[in-house]
């Protein structure tokens, strides 16, 4: 036997939608985001250091002309800016503000190529501070002159920039994951219409239909579901007049049957041994064929809901004692528990059906009942039950065999209509409960029915 591998759980449609829409704005918002702050960053490092090097050339224009003019040159009238400093060169000795800064404190690569007569600008970092450092060899002075801009405002408007992007993608994915929720509602709910209407349909509403649906695509769906739900509800009710008919018109002849048939079995003495024999044999068909019309009109009412519950209050222990003596059972036990009320509302034949149904069954196919009891489950439910000792019900046909014209496999060889249990079934749903069967201890079946809201 081929095993079935186990369902793989997926997430939800709609779950899988808003994830869908959060992961694409994610994907997005974080590469605009990336692409923006990447040109940003180009530009504005790009312009700070151009604004550096145009002052760095100005300031060292301004120390040349003075040396060259042999003027007194003091450092400190030159235009630096807050938090940089410059620093000059010549002869190999160093001039700089005050005492705080040394050649030391400017790259050594830049220092390499100004003094091979070169220009140029780094940047890096002193005090943990960015900077970017522009360095001028000036031959016709003997001097080189340095000067360090620093780049902290800038890197404060970058880190600026970063944070407005990666709130402004946060608040992207949190309004995409919103609006693929909402779309993704939206496009379900006429699914979930439909899967409202099918339920009812198939707990028995046939008559429930879908709304019309403004959009046209969604109109379609909700016109081909109609469609089908007309359909199935003609041909329901048209197998459901046809088993009815036919049980109408075979009741007639049936009848006549059984009456002819009721004649010759009261002169069986009369005939010869063959002929009683075969005699046996037409008495127990026709009446087999007439319990199964009965059972058909019975179910046949049933699906046509002709037939209504009429609670009752009655008293459950002397009800099966009356049930069992008027079927055949009067020497099976019967037991009820104490929790069981003194009188309980239920319909008093659907009641008498149920227990007769089990009771036959129990014969027919289970070896004979051997106890019936009722109990209580919870406060208002109440559970009728009828033992057997029988073979017991295979666990793979105890929910078939409630089914019309089924047949477990210990009944597959016995006479029976295979409408007993179904009705059983349909009269528990009638009082709002079920029918089941489990194992009895000590072996056998267990058969049992419950009545919702009796107290």
């Amino acid at each position: 036997m081929k095993l079935q591998s186990p369902r793989r759980r997926t997430l939800r449609l709609r779950t899988r939608v808003t994830l869908f829409f959060s992961l694409t704005a994610l994907v997005a918002s974080l590469g605009l985001a990336v692409v923006t702050y990447a040109v940003a960053r180009s530009f504005l490092i790009g312009e700070r250091e151009q604004t550096a090097r145009t002052q760095a050339y100005a300031n060292a224009k301004t120390v040349r002309d003075q040396l060259l003019a042999e003027q007194t040159f003091e450092i400190l009238n030159l235009r630096t800016e807050s938090e940089g400093f410059p620093l000059l060169v010549r002869d190999g000795v160093a001039f700089g503000v005050g005492s705080d800064h040394s050649l030391a404190d400017f790259p050594l690569d830049l220092q390499t190529l100004v003094n091979g007569g070169g220009s140029g600008q780094q940047r890096f970092e002193f005090d943990d501070k960015p900077y970017v450092a522009v360095g001028i060899d000036m031959p016709a002075a003997n001097a080189q002159y340095f000067e360090a801009f620093p780049m902290e405002s800038t890197e404060g408007n970058l880190r600026a920039i970063a944070t407005a992007l990666l709130v402004g993608s946060g608040a992207t994915i949190l309004f995409a994951a919103f609006l693929g929720w909402w779309t993704s509602k939206r496009l379900l709910r006429p699914l979930s219409r439909v899967a409202t209407a099918a339920g009812e349909i198939a707990s028995g509403g046939l008559d429930a239909r879908m709304p019309q649906e403004n959009d046209p695509d969604l109109d379609r769906l909700a016109r081909s579901f109609n469609d089908m739900a007309d359909a199935v509800q003609a041909r329901l009710e048209r197998e459901a007049r046809f088993a009815s008919d036919v049980s109408h018109e075979l009741r007639s002849p049936i009848t006549a049957l059984t009456a002819a048939v009721e004649v010759l079995d009261g002169r069986r003495a009369d005939l010869p041994e063959r002929t009683q024999q075969a005699l046996d044999v037409v008495v127990s068909q026709v009446r087999r064929f007439d319990g199964m019309v009965m059972d058909l009109l019975e179910l046949s009412r049933i699906d046509a809901g002709s037939t209504e519950l009429h609670r009752e209050e009655v008293d459950v222990r002397e009800l099966l004692a009356r049930i069992a003596q008027r079927y055949g059972f009067a020497e099976v036990a019967i037991d009820v528990d104490g929790k069981v009320p003194p009188v309980v509302r239920i319909d008093k034949l659907r009641f008498e059906r149920i227990l007769a149904n089990l009771l036959e069954n129990a014969s027919s196919h289970g070896g004979g009942p051997v106890r019936m009891f009722a109990e209580m489950r919870g406060r208002t439910a109440l559970i009728l039950g009828v033992d057997d000792s029988g073979p017991g019900v295979a666990r793979g046909e105890r929910s078939r065999i409630f089914e019309r014209f089924a047949r477990g496999s210990a009944a597959r060889h016995r006479v029976g209509t295979g409408l007993g249990l179904s009705l059983v079934a349909e009269h528990a749903h009638a009082h709002g409960g079920e029918a089941w069967v489990e194992d009895r201890p000590g072996g056998g079946a267990r058969f049992k029915v419950s009545f919702l809201e009796v107290v």
